[in-house]
Formats: structure tokens, C-alpha cells, sequence
């Protein structure tokens, strides 16, 4: 009688176990389809950081989905070049894009708010703004009439001001310099005499070299020192006033997100935040030992003038004005990020100026 009772219960337990074994298993695994999409980068592989950032948002999509939901990572030039990413979304060359929103400011300026606008928003208060502020759905309110769904995937943190071959004094030795920078800062820098070029992050060096650039722009230490603008211009400005920030997203097929289940869609937003937040903590890890090791090994760290900050300060300000009353999907944007940097800059400055001027004067101390 006892073995009876056993063997029944013993069978209801494998009934349990068989049953926990089964809701054990990814509920996502069971019930989603098998995806294999491509995604193709604005940057090369040499960059890890920004290359990078597209490897870790698709490894997590993969992991999170049980290897169901499979992206493909091209880097820049493999199937379009690095400034073309966004057509390639849009006409379905490619599921996905990782890039920087700005690069197509000729499209439309609107397109600048989804990395950096000069003397804009820092890194904290860019992701405020898009996450809590209304951005995101400004941003692809715009996109759609691309065909393309955007996500803020990466973020390098404030940028530096560039490398030049010459120093800088005044604003009349920005006059007649060709540099790498482009769209609104580009269009910025054009009315203190400065001739823009917007070139691939690859195509820079060599430029350089051969003098067909004066001084160019990239991110900051850690990847400038990678691609070794320093061998051919020895003097490194800051601050990057036309990046307190600069995100970049995660391009996505409009109909091909729409037609993505819920889940993949969650699955999908979680990993371009981790990437989000992976890229601007690797900057802030890597570029301080980068800046030493460019120092040592000669490079000129120097500040603008303050001539020429004021000088870009008032332009940038005629540009604002000058792009609001061309474009409407601009300055759509436009008038709710200005209220939001407003509030934004206040904020910043009591809660966090005090204990940054303060920490300042500790590390000039030596106290640290």
C-alpha cells in the first residue's frame, strides 16, 4: 500500500518537475520566430568603442532571445559606406543601422538633435531629454517620413575641439582652414571663416597627412590616439562645443519594427540602453590614460580662445535662427529641446556645479 501511495506521488512529482522543466525553458524560445537580420555601422572595426557598441547590442538581443533573434554586424564600406547607413535603412537595403543621426543634417537639420547640436545638452541631460523629456518621440515622429524607427544606442560623452597643424590664437586664424567637421557645426563654423569638410571617420588621417585637411574633429583621446591624428597635427583644442554630447542610435526598417512581436520590441529597447550606457562608461574608463600617453608623447593640449568661443557662441545662435525659419521639422524639435537645455542648465548648476568646482579644486590640490 505504501508503494502504491509512492508511485502515485512519485508520478504526480514527475508531473511537476515535468511541467517545471517546461515553463523553465524561455518562454521566448517557445513561442517567437527565428529572425536573421544584418545591421551595418557608420564606423570601422579598428574603432571598438563605436564599431563595438552595435556588437554588444546585438550579442544581448541574441542571448535574450535563446539565439533566436540573430544580427549580423557589417562594419562601414562593407555594404554601404559609413555615411550612407541611414539610406540603407530606409530603403531596406538593411533591417538595422548604427550611426550618428547628424551625419544627414543635408537631408534635413532636424536630423542633428539625435546626436549633438552645438552648446546643447550634456550626456546626463541628452539622455533626460529622450528618455524623459519628450525626445525619443520627437525624434521618430521626424524619422518616420524616413521609413525609419530610431533608439539612442551609444554615447561618447562630451568630445574634444579637434586637431589642428597650426595653433589657434584668435578668430582670424580660423579663417581659411579646411577641417573635418560637419552639418550644424560645420555650418557654424563656415560663418568664422572656417571651410568644413564632412568626411568618413577612416578618410581623416590621410587627409590630414597630405595637408587636403587643416584640422579635423573626431571624438576624444581614446579612439583620436587610435587613429593617430596626433603623428600629423600636434595641437589638441577643447572644449568640442558643438558636442556635449553625442548619441548615437540604433537605426530600424519602420515596417520591420512594426512587424517585430512586443517582446522582441522590449528585448530590443533594453539592449540599445545597455549599449547606451556601455559606450559612454568605455570612453570615460579609456580616455583618460589615452590623454596621458598623447602628452608624453608630445601632443599640445590647449583651450580655444576665449575670442573664438564667444565668436562660435554668437554664431551658433544666428544659425539656430536661421535654420528655424527654414525648416518646420526643426524647429518643431527646436522648441521644446530649447525649454528642456533651459531647465537643464539650471538644474546642473545647483546640483551639480558646487561639487564639481569643488572636486576641481581638490584634484589641483593633490588632495585626491
Amino acid at each position: 500500500m505504501q508503494r502504491r501511495k509512492f508511485l502515485r506521488t512519485a508520478g504526480v512529482g514527475g508531473a511537476v518537475v515535468a511541467t517545471a522543466s517546461t515553463l523553465a525553458a524561455p518562454a521566448i524560445a517557445q513561442s517567437m520566430p527565428e529572425l536573421k537580420w544584418r545591421l551595418t555601422s557608420s564606423f570601422p572595426k579598428s574603432l571598438d568603442t563605436l564599431f563595438g557598441a552595435a556588437e554588444v547590442l546585438t550579442k544581448n538581443i541574441a542571448e535574450a532571445t535563446d539565439n533566436k533573434f540573430q544580427i549580423r554586424v557589417f562594419a562601414a564600406g562593407e555594404i554601404v559606406p559609413g555615411l550612407q547607413v541611414a539610406d540603407a535603412v530606409q530603403n531596406g537595403t538593411v533591417e538595422m543601422g548604427h550611426t550618428a543621426s547628424y551625419y544627414y543634417f543635408g537631408k534635413d537639420p532636424a536630423f542633428a538633435f539625435g546626436t549633438a547640436v552645438p552648446f546643447g545638452l550634456n550626456t546626463r541631460q541628452q539622455d533626460a531629454w529622450l528618455t524623459q523629456g519628450g525626445g525619443e518621440q520627437a525624434l521618430n515622429d521626424f524619422y518616420k517620413t524616413y521609413n525609419i524607427f530610431g533608439l539612442a544606442a551609444g554615447n561618447t560623452g562630451a568630445q574634444m575641439g579637434g586637431w589642428f597643424r597650426k595653433e589657434i590664437k584668435s578668430v582670424d586664424d580660423m579663417k581659411g582652414l579646411k577641417m573635418r567637421i560637419g552639418g550644424f557645426a560645420g555650418q557654424v563654423m563656415t560663418k568664422i571663416g572656417v571651410v568644413p569638410q564632412q568626411i568618413a571617420g577612416g578618410d581623416i588621417y590621410p587627409a590630414l597627412e597630405k595637408g587636403t585637411l587643416d584640422a579635423a574633429e573626431w571624438v576624444g583621446p581614446y579612439d583620436d590616439q587610435k587613429l593617430g591624428f596626433n603623428k600629423v597635427a600636434p595641437y589638441y583644442y577643447y572644449p568640442g562645443w558643438w558636442e556635449g554630447s553625442a548619441t548615437l542610435h540604433l537605426f530600424i526598417g519602420l515596417d520591420k519594427w512594426n512587424a517585430l512581436p512586443k517582446g522582441y520590441q522590449a528585448i530590443v529597447r533594453a539592449a540599445a540602453a545597455m549599449s547606451n550606457t556601455w559606450m559612454v562608461t568605455k570612453y570615460d574608463a579609456a580616455s583618460p590614460n589615452a590623454l596621458r600617453e598623447l602628452l608624453a608623447g608630445g601632443t599640445k593640449l590647449m583651450p580655444y580662445p576665449p575670442s573664438v568661443l564667444e565668436a562660435c557662441f554668437a554664431a551658433s545662435n544666428d544659425v539656430y535662427a536661421e535654420t528655424n525659419a527654414k525648416s518646420a521639422n526643426f524647429k518643431k524639435i527646436f522648441d521644446g529641446w530649447k525649454n528642456f537645455r533651459r531647465d537643464a542648465v539650471l538644474w546642473s548648476r545647483v546640483a551639480e556645479g558646487g561639487f564639481d568646482n569643488f572636486m576641481a579644486r581638490q584634484s589641483a590640490a593633490n588632495k585626491l
